[in-house]
């Protein structure tokens, strides 16, 4: 009987082989309160949908203590947020390189959620030893540029390659958030 389901099924799988993940296996786990523990009015604007803008995540020590750290692509300064006991204690882990990439896409009704990897997915190589950073570099335009390679993205559009030479989009999280001034989760 196992056997018959399998055969039965086996085209289905096989059908699903030439598929692109649609989001990263590698381990990134991001949980950010902005409605009591932090309230950061950078990160509230990318947590806004259709303000196209995008927020660049990262962490800090400071004097021992760890802080957030929020860079709009708007050319804002960027802001700081200190760690809460309960931060400290979900011990963040933000992406393959402590980065990561948040924001609502603007090129579909309702807006996307969008959470990217800030290491360009066709320089940068998790496994290879010395592992050595390929950041990108957020645009106003809603574009993330790769000084390596020269392509650019579109953080609206799935991460796509919008300029340059083809090649893989941006490494996608699953992500949630719940308003500018609520929650943020990417997994």
């Amino acid at each position: 009987m196992k056997y018959k389901l399998l055969i039965l099924l086996l085209p289905l799988l096989m059908a699903c082989g030439n598929a692109e993940n649609e989001y990263s296996s590698q381990y990134c786990q991001l949980l950010i309160d902005n409605n009591t523990e932090h309230r950061d009015p950078t990160l509230a604007r990318a947590m806004t949908p259709y303000s196209g803008v995008f927020v660049c995540i990262t962490t800090t020590v400071h004097n021992g203590a760890s802080f957030f750290r929020f860079t709009d692509n708007q050319g804002s300064e960027p802001t700081e947020s200190r760690f809460s006991a309960i931060d400290d204690r979900r011990k963040p882990v933000i992406g393959m390189n402590n980065a990561v990439i948040v924001g609502y896409g603007n090129v579909s009704d309702p807006a996307p959620f969008f959470a990217y990897d800030r290491e360009c997915p066709n320089c940068f190589e998790f496994n290879r030893i010395p592992v050595r950073s390929y950041p990108l570099q957020m645009l106003p335009s809603g574009l993330a540029e790769c000084k390596t390679c020269k392509r650019k993205y579109n953080l609206n559009n799935r991460g796509l390659v919008a300029e340059g030479e083809g090649g893989k989009a941006l490494t996608r999280y699953r992500s949630f958030s719940s308003g500018d001034y609520g929650v943020l989760q990417v997994n």
